[in-house]
């Protein structure tokens, strides 16, 4: 039978395509799949009885379609799995008015259903997809607390997981992840698994611990909160993802997991057992497949070989509000709330508008009385508040998606998409969703000066911006005036500033001056700007003494000369100023500024017209960068002149200057180490620092080192994967199987490698060295910044100071150089666990020439540093 929409002729009208009323036809299994999907649309479970009855009608041959449905719903809408649950306990029970199911040789439908589900759990196994995994786990644990599965089986899968834990070298990663498949299915499953043996219950709660007990100085590197004085991984306002679910466990065990009711929505409790001489579903055995190590085959006997794969780290949410306000995520009902939002979160990032709607709508798959109702719900449909919980809703999911923008060292997704989402909670329920935003960014605000992360506060700042560029810029800024009184560099002065410039960069200066009030406004509160973000061409005064040399140069860049022609001109003047200069000038210097500014100037109109400026006097630029590094750092230094009123386009140039490799990665980290900003005032006689932009700038250059040599890395495995298969084809189309196994000393000589690989090969052995060469360069940069025993600058007694317990609680008389010592800590705890991958593979080479200085020391800076570096490179648990 055909489902497809007939045609009665060949001539097919255009009403055909365009018109969106037509009918949609679909055939029996999609349409008992969609059923299933869209179960609780309206009310769960009135439903649930209508779509189980049309499953058995239309069971046969469509237990693949109705499992298919279940895998979808599960792993794709996990706040419904509690009612999945109910459903397929429903489907275990014969047909009404017979005595015994007879769907297949007296077979229960919900058993095939299962089987066919297991095929689907085994292939997400097998591809260590973990989130499913998991939600998989989830269903399968409520099925034991509904009989359908046995309990020994349920234990049998549980402790699969809990034995990866006990790998040897196993990842964090991935250790986290079967930890946490072992500890929801145990929290959900836990009251019939005690029943059955406490011992089991009790082993797995105790492998879980014993593994998190190893993670301690990992964990103490990620804490968005951070207190260099303090020993203890407990922190009152973030909690670590699998250290929640351990005191969760130990919760639910102390009673005997009662309270698991009171967390998750058990619909099948009040139905029968299974019917007289049916047998439960016995969940066959499973091993967890190994994590997979990918070689490049460029060297086997380096560390380099392995594909450089992200860290993993202990992931830590911040919490914004009290217990009373949002759920607490080491009680029972509050973990199980904020895990739910999470996936939520997770699985709809394809689709913000999506994941909006159903953030918003999740209460009404939570027990009653688990969140406040929403403002104009009538009275007698309000449930009665439930001990312990009654939450605000729109707290609850503020906390929740900043928290996962804030994980350190990054966030799963890009920053965007958590950004997008606020504002589309926003637009759904602006009334009740403001306030929880303006009450988010006041906590966050009052946490900068309480050790709040650098990273996270720069994260903060972003998403500030861009949130009131969505809505107006409208934000009581009144509240912030009397901080203007604080030091110049404490941190609320330091996000003012940096918020501010984002705003601008997301409008233009005299709209968010209006929107500031006369307190921000005045001339020492160094919120605003002076000047509008534009370009600063040093010598377009009269008054300068190279004025008419740049504006010689000026003109043959205007007139758009050759390159050959300007290098002529530059030669020309550089005897010209050398004849007139007074005093000891550098007239290479002074060439190298003039032609750079130059070239900025005729490209400042637009970005286009900056590339074509770039790209049509490559030479020239070339030409300037050849005299070591002094020429480039006079190039940089020359960029940095001209755009110092716009510091993104600071690192545009920069990042479009090592694109042309007119400078290199680990040109840019010297300059910005010995010429960045170091502090907002420009001033030059304090301790040299590292602020959020001198970050950005190290964060280009370092990336834009790593990525050419994954590039470099990925082409030389392409070529020599190609050049084995073509030598494997020669060899098999010259001769029979046998004439190939022969001794290795039998073999003529194998043909030498192909020029594209040669190159290629070389070329990667370069971008290593200069990478290497880069994260060396940071290291020792963060070294003088930091470290007293420095020897290529003076000591930083600040660096030394901020460390210490009673500074900290000092910390309100805090000078700017204290807080400058304070943020540079920060960017290099950043720095050494964001890069952390590329540092442990150069550990050895690194640690003995940067490091060595510091054996036996006992001085705070140096024992922090080495101790930070230690623990980003797995030295130190």
């Amino acid at each position: 039978m055909s489902y497809e929409r007939p045609y009665y002729n060949k001539r097919r009208n255009r009403d055909d395509f365009d018109n969106p009323r037509r009918e949609v036809y679909e055939t029996p299994e999609q349409k008992i799949r969609t059923a299933i999907i869209r179960l609780g649309e309206v009310d769960v479970l009135q439903e649930i009885p209508r779509v189980a009855k049309q499953i058995r009608e239309q069971a046969e041959g469509s237990v693949p379609a109705i499992s298919e449905g279940f895998r979808i719903g599960v792993t794709e809408e996990p706040y419904k799995i509690p009612y999945y649950a109910h459903l397929l306990r429903l489907l275990h029970d014969p047909p009404e008015g017979e005595a015994e199911a007879s769907s297949s040789g007296g077979t229960s439908l919900g058993k095939q259903i299962l089987e066919d589900f297991w095929k689907g759990f085994q292939a997400f196994l097998d591809k260590l997809s973990w989130r499913e995994t998991r939600l998989c786990i989830h269903f399968f644990a409520h099925l034991t607390m509904a009989k359908v599965i046995s309990v020994q089986s349920m234990f049998n899968l549980l402790q699969s997981f809990v034995a990866v834990l006990d790998e040897f070298g196993v990842s964090h990663g991935r250790a986290k992840r079967a930890g946490l498949c072992a500890a929801q299915g145990l929290m959900i499953a836990g009251k019939v698994l005690k029943e059955d043996s406490v011992t089991n219950v009790i082993d797995i709660i105790n492998a879980i611990q014993i593994y998190i007990e190893t993670t301690s100085a990992a964990k103490r590197l990620v804490q968005p909160i951070v207190h260099y004085h303090a020993e203890s991984d407990t922190l009152e306002n973030a909690d670590e993802l699998l250290e929640t679910a351990l005191a969760v466990l130990k919760t639910l065990n102390a009673s005997d997991f009662a309270e698991t009711a009171n967390s998750y929505p058990q619909p099948y409790a009040d139905l029968p057992g299974l019917p007289e001489g049916a047998a439960p579903f016995e969940l066959p055995s499973v091993l967890v497949p190994p994590e997979i190590i990918e070689l490049d085959g460029l060297a086997a006997d380096t560390s380099e070989d392995a594909q450089v794969k992200k860290e993993e780290w202990p992931e830590y949410y911040i919490r914004l509000f009290d217990n009373e306000v949002t759920p607490d995520p080491v009680s029972p009902a509050g973990y199980a709330v904020r895990s739910a939002l999470l996936d939520i979160v997770e699985i709809f990032e394809v689709n913000r508008k999506e994941c909006a709607r159903l953030l918003i709508e999740y209460p009404k798959w939570t027990l009653p009385g688990t969140f406040k109702p929403r403002p104009g719900t009538p009275a007698e449909l309000q449930p009665e508040p439930a001990p312990g919980k009654n939450w605000q809703l729109e707290s609850t999911l503020m906390e929740i998606v900043l928290g996962s923008l804030f994980v350190l060292p990054e966030a799963t997704y890009k920053a965007i998409y958590y950004i997008g989402l606020i504002t589309e909670i926003c637009k759904l329920s602006p009334s009740t969703v403001g306030p929880a935003v303006g009450k988010s960014i006041r906590r966050l605000y009052a946490s900068l000066a309480d050790g709040l992360d650098v990273e996270v506060a720069r994260r903060f700042a972003e998403w500030f911006a861009i949130h009131m560029s969505n809505f107006g810029f409208q934000w009581v800024w009144k509240e912030w005036v009397p901080d203007v009184s604080l030091t110049h560099q404490h941190p609320k002065r330091a996000f003012m500033r940096r918020a501010v410039e984002f705003e601008i960069r997301l409008a233009y200066f005299e709209r968010i001056a209006k929107t500031l009030p006369e307190g921000l406004q005045a001339e020492g509160a160094h919120v605003l700007p002076e000047h509008a973000p534009g370009p600063d061409f040093e010598y377009d005064e009269p008054s300068n003494p190279y004025h008419n040399a740049a504006q010689s140069v000026l003109n043959l860049l205007k007139g758009r000369a050759k390159a050959d022609d300007v290098l002529a001109h530059l030669e020309t003047l550089k005897t010209t100023i050398g004849e007139t200069a007074e005093g000891d000038v550098n007239v290479d210097s002074v060439i190298r500024s003039v032609a750079v500014q130059s070239l900025l100037n005729i490209g400042s109109r637009s970005f286009s017209h900056f590339l074509n400026a770039i790209e049509r006097y490559l030479a020239v630029l070339r030409s300037l960068s050849t005299g070591g590094i002094d020429a480039r750092t006079d190039i940089l230094t020359a960029v940095s002149l001209f755009w110092k009123r716009n510091r993104q386009m600071i690192s545009i140039v920069f990042d479009k200057l090592m694109q042309y490799q007119i400078v290199d990665p680990t040109d840019v980290v010297a300059w910005t180490f010995t010429n960045g900003v170091g502090n907002e005032r420009g001033d030059t006689e304090g301790p040299s620092a590292i602020n959020a932009h001198d970050w950005d700038l190290l964060k280009g250059a370092l990336d834009k080192a790593n990525g050419r040599v994954l590039v470099a890395r990925k082409r030389v495995s392409a070529l020599r994967k190609e050049e084995d298969d073509t030598r494997a084809r020669v060899k098999a189309s010259g001769g029979d199987v046998a004439s190939m196994e022969v001794d290795a000393e039998a073999k003529p000589d194998e043909p030498p490698e192909s020029a594209a690989l040669t190159t290629a090969v070389k070329a990667f052995t370069s971008l290593t060295t200069q990478q290497k060469n880069a994260l060396a360069r940071a290291l020792d940069g963060f070294i003088a910044c930091l470290a007293p025993l420095s020897s290529d600058r003076r000591a930083n007694p600040y660096a030394r100071e901020v460390l210490t317990e009673k500074a900290w609680h000092n910390r309100a008389n805090w000078t700017d150089d204290d807080w400058n010592a304070w943020e540079t800590w920060g960017w290099y705890r950043h720095f050494c666990r964001a890069y952390s991958p590329y540092l442990r593979s150069y550990s050895t080479t690194l640690g003995t020439v940067s490091l060595k200085k510091f054996e036996g020391s006992t001085d705070p800076a140096a024992l922090q540093i080495v101790k930070i570096w230690n623990v980003s490179i797995g030295e130190e648990s």
